[in-house]
């Protein structure tokens, strides 16, 4: 028997709903519905489009509709750390923020002043972004405190979605725990840390576990979007990189580690147990939760985040170049080996004059098109991938002969191909949909047609190609 489920996969750059079929432990997948995903610059910061994205997921839903009678589930996954606050008559009290604010600038070393940062890690085990969710709320405590004391309830952004679709206000695990307010030992919210930064604890929702049932589709919703049923919605790894992480085509007997590559490029392995010491905190790398409560033990990269500002910039000029074209200029392009801190492009704008001054300073050749430009960028990916992954190896005591590259940036055959070179290692690229079928496959997880994670893989090995880079 054929089951349907609706994968409903918001990216910082994109959002798309795809519809998966799941007959004889083989998956397909097919896209319904795509949109940009558009953050939008007020005088007093800057905000997703909450409404507009969330209008979007109903046409999706309202696709889904059109193209099946009949669905098995529907289940929603974001990007990480944002979320929006409830009151206590369930309206949102503030369009939520987006993790590139500059309100956050500086904000983790005033909570430091306050909870040394050795404390921090020893209860969250995360890597200290300011972008995190921590410092986020840190900020409404001290700039806005009067939106947190009407807070009844604070959703991350897959749990807020959720909230809309169903009514029903809880927490996924994947997506809490990349908040750094979340303890991966005790698999609770870190109510202590908040409080002793003067937050209360009153406004955190119970946290569910990927594959949970959270409820019918509302009754105005089904109607809405056309539907002849209201399809159960499950709360499937909300964060993207754990639903990419669950679809990673490795054999359980492989030493292998994995890199989500979009916007962000997150590089781990998955364990049974947090890594939380010293050298893990001097490292930066973060504990993150997956499915099945694994933990993956991983790095945030800036990854195409800056081929796609390079993409705006040339737009802006009037140079409209696609990813492919970009490639193609970067792979006949002179390698002048510049690599630059991939770090130091966190914000927005001007990335190609940027990049330019930057290899200036530090004694590089710099850029002068967008081929060579692409070029720095990806070989700098690849040199940081080399970095993380033999710090990895450090950190868990044992070796990775393979990286499993999945997300949309395992179509860059460039980028695969210099990873394998600079690393030394193996490269498997694929699937580049594994965000949706890991959403999906984490349903079927919740009505029984999936029993694990190990099965899981095998469905994925079963229904997509991979194609390997080696090292030359």
């Amino acid at each position: 028997m054929s089951r349907r489920f609706l994968a409903l996969d918001l990216g910082a750059e994109s959002g798309r709903a795809m519809l998966a079929s799941l007959d004889s432990q083989k998956l397909e997948l097919a896209e319904l519905h795509r949109w940009p995903n558009t953050p939008v610059q007020l005088p007093d910061g800057l905000y997703w489009d909450t409404y507009r994205l969330y209008h979007e997921i109903t046409e999706g839903i309202r696709a889904a509709g059109k193209a099946v009678t009949h669905l098995d589930g529907i289940a929603i996954d974001t990007w990480g750390v944002d979320f929006g606050l409830l009151g206590a008559d369930g309206a949102l009290l503030a369009n939520p923020r987006h993790y590139r604010d500059p309100r956050m600038q500086g904000l983790p070393a005033e909570v430091f002043a306050i909870v040394p940062k050795r404390e921090v890690f020893a209860v969250t085990g995360v890597q200290v972004m300011e972008i995190n969710s921590l410092y986020q709320l840190f900020s409404i405590h001290r700039e806005t405190p009067g939106l947190l004391d009407a807070a009844a309830k604070l959703l991350f952004m897959p749990d807020l979605f959720n909230y809309f679709l169903t009514g029903v206000q809880c927490s996924e695990r994947t997506i809490a725990s990349t908040s750094q307010f979340y303890n991966p030992v005790s698999g609770r919210f870190a109510t202590d840390l908040l409080r002793s930064l003067g937050i209360t604890a009153s406004f955190l929702a119970e946290l569910v576990d990927p594959g949970a049932t959270l409820g019918e589709i509302l009754p105005h919703v089904a109607d809405n979007c056309g539907l002849r049923q209201s399809p159960i919605v499950f709360a499937t790894a909300g964060h993207d990189t754990a639903s990419a992480v669950a679809a990673v085509p490795a054999d359980e007997n492989s030493r292998w580690c994995y890199i989500s590559s979009g916007t962000w490029s997150l590089m781990g392995v998955e364990l049974d147990a947090p890594v939380i010491n010293e050298a893990c905190q001097n490292a930066n790398f973060t504990n993150e939760v997956g499915v099945g409560r694994r933990i993956r033990l991983l790095k945030n990269i800036a990854g195409l985040w800056l081929l796609q500002e390079c993409r705006r910039a040339w737009a802006k000029e009037g140079s409209e170049y696609s990813y492919d074209d970009l490639i193609r200029q970067a792979e006949a392009a002179e390698h002048s080996g510049s690599v630059i801190d991939l770090d130091a492009f966190a914000s927005p704008g001007r990335h190609p004059e940027r990049i330019r001054e930057y290899c200036r300073q530090t004694g590089q050749k710099a850029p002068k098109d967008a081929g060579e430009t692409t070029r720095v960028i990806l070989h700098s990916l690849a040199v940081r991938y080399k970095d993380v992954v033999e710090t990895l190896e450090t950190l868990t005591g044992r070796s990775i002969d393979v990286i499993h590259i999945v997300g949309g940036g395992s179509r860059n055959r460039l980028l695969n191909q210099l990873a394998a070179n600079v690393t030394g290692r193996r490269v498997v690229a694929g699937p580049s949909e594994a965000t949706a079928a890991g959403n999906a496959l984490t349903q079927a997880m919740g009505t029984g047609d999936v029993s694990s994670l190990e099965e899981l893989r095998a469905i994925i090995r079963h229904s997509f190609g991979v194609e390997e880079f080696l090292p030359r």
